[in-house]
């Protein structure tokens, strides 16, 4: 049986980065992948302040040294765009003063390859084609049963596990506990397109959300990679798959939905001579929590801990910054002592989560929609603390909008009607 001092499931940003800091800390770590790289996932805005958390692991300088061959285009900001409203924010306008204010928007599939391939250059094993299927868990004295692709099997020992699985959340399942629902549930179609706009004034260095000129709980993202080919998807309600006839008793399949909902918009025209580079497909009811964040001989990261919402691109800032959070206590551990999970790792990261999740429903019952479209200029310092949020920076307590968020989201609401 192989000993390791650390096996982390699942090879995504949230595994590479893990495994970078520990490998370089000096522990021994394993990587068990269940799938082989390249695999397409969404999730392909990133953030500024995912910078800094790649910075800190060695990563930042090979993902802008990929940026050109891989067609990572350079992100400066986000455009927002409802019926005849228009508005961008720039990430430089933030309230910090330090850190990232720039990042990349990216194919996941070559995004993930990068930073795992430079993790194995590093000097980590990583086993693809390995599913977990088995877990003992004891702080210290912990084993995995795992399944290759070939119908071969086996066991690791490792002193502690790290569970980056993403959706798969192999260790929630392995030990029963359920998905908890956060918020409304929601779907969303999405696909990938050589999106050949013409437009002069588009800003490919920026995502575009386009909110529905009606339903406003409906909105459209446009991430433009650098090869001339966009992200482009929907997200909506559930109960918006029945067609506009109002017979509750027939649904639209997902192509005709995806078209309509995409002509209610002036994304029709932007993307009138577009084509598809990628099946449609969807994601639905994705906005769950977990019972624990971590338990003995284990931590739960990113998506396998929970998933909040696509709107603000929050998903993989969270995985990494997870990744840092956790692989602190655990270099801490390996020094000898003990770490205190709750408050070292669970507490910090819900912090953030929660501010998070305050846009996200400011959002969707549209509060910060109006603020968004309606800030007045003259409001520039409290512009800013809502730009850093947007940038990612949900865990700086300096700015007010991070240590009471709730309280000023309100403020801003008010002084924007």
């Amino acid at each position: 049986m192989d000993h390791y001092d650390i096996a982390i499931i699942g090879a995504g940003p949230a595994g590479a980065v893990a495994a970078k800091f520990l490998h370089d800390a000096g522990l021994s770590v394993i990587v068990l992948e269940a799938t082989h790289f390249p695999r397409f996932v969404i999730g392909e805005s990133l953030l500024p302040f995912c910078m800094n958390v790649l910075e800190k692991c060695g990563l930042a300088d090979t993902v802008t040294a990929n940026a050109a061959n891989q067609a990572f285009q350079y992100k400066n900001g986000a455009a927002f765009a409802r019926g005849d409203q228009h508005c961008s924010i720039d990430f430089h306008d933030r309230f910090e003063s330090d850190g990232w204010s720039t990042t990349f928007q990216v194919k996941r599939d070559a995004f993930d390859k990068t930073l795992i391939d430079a993790v194995i250059h590093a000097g980590v094993t990583v086993k693809f084609g390995h599913r977990v299927v088995a877990a003992n868990l004891d702080e210290g004295d912990c084993t995995l049963g795992w399944q290759d692709d070939n119908g071969n099997a086996g066991h690791i020992h490792v002193g502690f596990v790290v569970d980056a699985s993403g959706y798969g959340r192999v260790i929630p399942k392995l030990l029963g506990q359920a998905n908890i629902a956060t918020m409304q549930p929601r779907r969303a179609l999405f696909t990938h397109i050589r999106d050949n706009i013409t437009a002069p004034d588009y800003d490919r260095d920026k995502i575009l959300i386009t909110v529905h000129p009606e339903k406003h709980d409906i909105w459209y993202w446009l991430i433009p990679f650098a090869d001339g080919t966009s992200s482009l998807g929907v997200v909506y309600p559930l109960d918006e798959t029945a067609p506009p006839t109002g017979d509750v008793n027939s649904t639209e399949n997902d192509a005709a939905l995806f078209d309509r909902l995409l002509g209610d918009t002036a994304l029709g025209p932007l993307l009138a001579n577009a084509s598809h580079t990628r099946p449609l497909a969807a994601i639905a009811s994705y906005s769950t929590g977990t019972e624990r964040l971590y338990g003995d001989g284990y931590v739960l990261l990113g998506n396998s801990a929970g998933f909040l919402d696509p709107v603000f691109s929050s998903g993989v800032t969270i995985a990494l910054y997870s990744a840092e959070l956790a692989a602190n206590a655990l270099i801490a551990r390996q020094k000898g002592n003990d770490p205190d999970w709750e408050n070292s790792f669970a507490k910090p990261l819900s912090a953030g989560i929660a501010t998070f999740k305050s846009y996200v429903d400011a959002w969707y019952d549209g509060r910060l929609q109006q603020i968004i479209f309606n800030q007045p200029d003259r409001d520039l310092q409290l512009k800013r603390m809502v730009v850093s949020i947007l940038a990612g920076y949900a865990w700086n307590m300096e700015n007010p909008l991070v240590a009471k968020t709730d309280r000023y989201l309100n403020l801003l609401h008010e002084l924007s009607l």
